[in-house]
């Protein structure tokens, strides 16, 4: 869903296909945890009982749903519903427990992320593991939570700042958080990081198994490790692909991406200059920034038609942000944003609209998690500072958001530091999870080791061809164990001879709207 990297439509169009049928399971009750960090001793065999989750997805995939405690604190209260799914170990022999996925977001339904995976993972890490697809608390099956958003309020959840404009966000941020929180009264406040990190424990107890491990993408590393910290003795083999910083969630991962974007930029004009030969967008790079920006100023004077679809200055600024990671591809699309510009058709421009469950959700957890700044004064000054300092895209993370007006977090962020062993693997530029964010991960797990790929785009890197040498390495930690000596640096694999993403005849990505997507 959303992958922006080579792998896309292997694993988006997989995951879209499986995502229609109904979810067909039991339920079963999880026993509670004896207090609110944990470990749920676990039974000797699994209190689940599975079966085919109906639809077409195939009999190798069992369903089930665990009800688990609303409010951790209360586990004799109000339960909820986490729907789940499993692929068999391939080999019984040679199976060696459980491997839980979560595919990012937040908001990224996981439950069948499993069998959407299943193609790209070595045999060897399927014979070995259980694979475990989960719809986190809130998102998809696991009693899904709502705020009545409509598309417009959808497409525009990271708004430009501007002056004039800035009151009706404002109003925005208000209405969106208020409308939140009176659809989820009780519910919203226990939508966070930390109680999915004491679901999956739960699931864990309810599997039974004496640990589990894991592989999460983008805000699955976050996700990850708040489980390493509440249940470090429940951690078997994490890997954790394209990493957040544990001390930047949420809204400074938001700004990381501004100024992230900015080094990417200068990259990605130098590039396209010295390939003037192919794309003729400039001879130098201030040529090629020049032909941008005076494109984004004829935007916001009157929106591009870009194949039936109105882009202003700002939509123009965020889709090039994804893509300037992939020279190629945003190569292409400045040439056909100059096409437009000059009144020539061009073919539609992809774009993403997130469900009303998937901003819900993904606003529960980011504003859920960690307490926001409330006086729009702070968001004004950091957006005319940002947009100064980071053009591209620094007015747009730093504006007013509604976590500026959600209710208080029922607990504190969780405080990631410890030394439990887990391995990162992180590509060098990567527009959502920079690596300077994987970084800070490594240094919070102080037992982690990280596996950059040297030169390697996009965002995700496991099992996804972007480098052969990361994923040896990736492979050979979830089979047997062992985490290299030291940090590796990892050469990316060589692109296509034609690449297709710049030869196509459309731009191939759509900007998301919502962050930290593995999506």
């Amino acid at each position: 869903m959303l992958l922006r990297r080579r792998a896309t439509s292997k694993i988006a169009l997989g995951v879209a296909a499986l995502l229609a049928p109904t979810l067909l399971g039991t339920t079963a009750t999880a026993a509670p945890a004896t207090g609110p960090g944990s470990s749920v001793a676990a039974p000797a065999t699994s209190s689940l009982t599975w079966q085919g989750c109906g639809g077409d997805i195939p009999a190798t995939v069992e369903c089930t749903t665990l009800k688990v405690p609303l409010d951790h604190r209360k586990p004799g209260g109000k339960k909820i519903d986490v729907s789940l799914s499993r692929i068999k170990a391939a080999d019984p022999v040679e199976r060696r427990g459980v491997l839980f996925f979560n595919p990012g977001g937040p908001s990224g339904s996981g439950l069948f992320y499993p069998l959407a995976l299943s193609g790209l993972l070595p045999q060897s890490v399927k014979d070995r593991y259980d694979l475990i697809g989960f719809d986190p608390r809130g998102v998809g099956a696991s009693s899904p939570l709502a705020c009545g958003t409509t598309t417009a309020d959808e497409r525009l959840t990271y708004r430009p700042y501007k002056d004039a404009t800035f009151a009706k966000d404002v109003a925005w941020a208000r209405d969106i958080a208020d409308r939140c929180r009176n659809r989820n009264k009780e519910t919203l406040p226990h939508i966070t990081t930390r109680n999915t990190a004491r679901d999956m424990d739960l699931i864990r107890a309810a599997l039974g198994e004496r640990r589990i491990s894991y592989f999460g993408l983008s805000y699955g590393t976050y996700l990850g490790s708040v489980y390493t910290q509440l249940f470090p003795r429940r951690v078997d083999r994490f890997v954790l692909d394209s990493a957040v910083d544990p001390q930047r969630v949420w809204r400074g991962m938001g700004q990381s991406w501004a100024e992230q974007a900015e080094t990417a930029f200068d990259r990605w004009t130098d590039w396209t200059a010295r390939h003037a030969a192919r794309y003729g967008l400039g001879d130098t790079p201030a040529e090629v920034e020049g032909l941008f920006w005076d494109i984004v100023a004829r935007a916001d004077r009157e929106p591009l038609d870009l194949g039936g679809t109105r882009f202003d200055g700002a939509e123009v600024r965020e889709y090039i942000r994804w893509e300037i990671t992939h020279p190629s591809v945003a190569a292409r699309t400045l040439g056909l944003l100059r096409d437009a510009a000059a009144g020539k058709p061009v073919p539609a421009f992809p774009t993403f609209v997130p469900t009303d469950n998937e901003l819900a959700s993904y606003l529960a957890i980011v504003c859920g998690d960690t307490r926001w700044p409330t006086a729009p004064a702070v968001y004004r000054a950091d957006s005319r500072r940002d947009s100064v300092r980071y053009p591209l895209y620094g007015d747009s993370v730093s504006n007013i958001f509604p976590c500026a007006y959600w209710d208080r977090p029922v607990e504190a962020a969780t405080k990631i530091d410890n030394r439990v062993p887990a391995l990162i693997v992180q590509n060098e530029w990567d527009s959502q999870t920079p690596l300077a964010t994987a970084l800070g991960l490594r240094r919070a797990l102080k037992g982690s080791r990280l596996v950059t790929v040297d030169e390697g785009q996009g965002h995700g890197v496991y099992s996804l061809g972007i480098s052969a040498c990361a994923d040896d390495v990736a492979t050979r930690y979830l089979t047997t164990g062992r985490l290299p000596a030291r940090d590796v640096t990892c050469a990316a694999d060589p692109l296509p001879a034609a690449d297709s993403r710049s030869t196509s005849q459309g731009p191939s990505t759509a900007p998301a709207r919502l962050p930290f997507s593995g999506r």
